[in-house]
């Protein structure tokens, strides 16, 4: 196989990668506090002694978009949207992780937990709880909680010191591997949801072009392969 073929295969598997991650943005694109992912692709050369050096493409590196999803009013008591970069922080049996989707609930002991069951954690990093006496719940641009007219604790928000150490582990959480501090400059809104950020037309648009990317790639291995036998047959016939 030529240097052109391995460089177009590494391009074709860079190619293949995009296309899931795509795929699974559309099909996210209704799901609460979604955000979208990309995929960087970057170039390196492969060189062996003797060998010709080759540039091969690579596409591991994903990238999470942070944009404003669209906000949607629901005038839920427990449901949360944060505008700005900010994140609420939940407890798992995995550790703690971050996520946009704020649709949450009292569960029987009276934490405040996500759709999971997942608890969610204040300010201080504790799980928030909400008695289940109070007759009002009220909560402010800076996730201070207030049962029947008193302050009983604030929901944490919080932001990777840098986005880039942020790794997703489902459609809508995610694991840290770095520092993690307070969100500046956020404020959340009780009674609304954030949509996903996912620009569907964009997204189809970009598929479309990574179809044709790949079959232009896949054309052109079919006639390096039948050069390539087509020159193994004159070869064998003389």
């Amino acid at each position: 196989m030529g240097a052109t073929s391995y460089t177009t295969l590494s391009r074709q598997s860079g190619l293949m990668r995009e296309m899931r991650v795509v795929a699974n943005n559309i099909a996210n694109s209704a799901t609460t506090g979604y955000r979208s992912e990309g995929l960087i692709f970057s170039e390196y050369v492969q060189s062996s002694p003797g060998q010709q050096s080759l540039s091969m493409s690579r596409a591991n590196i994903y990238n999470t978009s942070l944009e404003q999803g669209q906000l949607t009013k629901t005038g839920g008591t427990f449901d949360f949207a944060i505008e700005g970069e900010g994140f609420f922080m939940v407890e798992t049996p995995m550790g703690e992780r971050l996520t946009r989707a704020g649709a949450f609930s009292p569960n029987a002991e009276g934490d405040l937990v996500t759709m999971d069951g997942y608890r969610v954690m204040d300010a201080g990093g504790s799980p928030v709880f909400v008695p289940g006496s109070a007759q009002s719940i009220e909560v402010g641009a800076d996730g201070t909680i207030t049962a029947d007219g008193n302050s009983i604790g604030q929901i944490g928000l919080f932001r990777p010191a840098d986005k880039n150490t942020m790794v997703r582990e489902d459609g809508v959480m995610f694991r840290v591997e770095g520092d993690i501090d307070p969100a500046e400059n956020v404020a959340m809104l009780q009674g609304y949801t954030e949509g996903s950020n996912v620009n569907a037309i964009g997204q189809v648009t970009r598929m479309i072009e990574i179809q044709r990317a790949y079959e232009m790639g896949q054309s052109f291995l079919e006639t390096e392969d039948r050069r390539i036998r087509d020159a193994i047959k004159n070869l064998i016939k003389s």
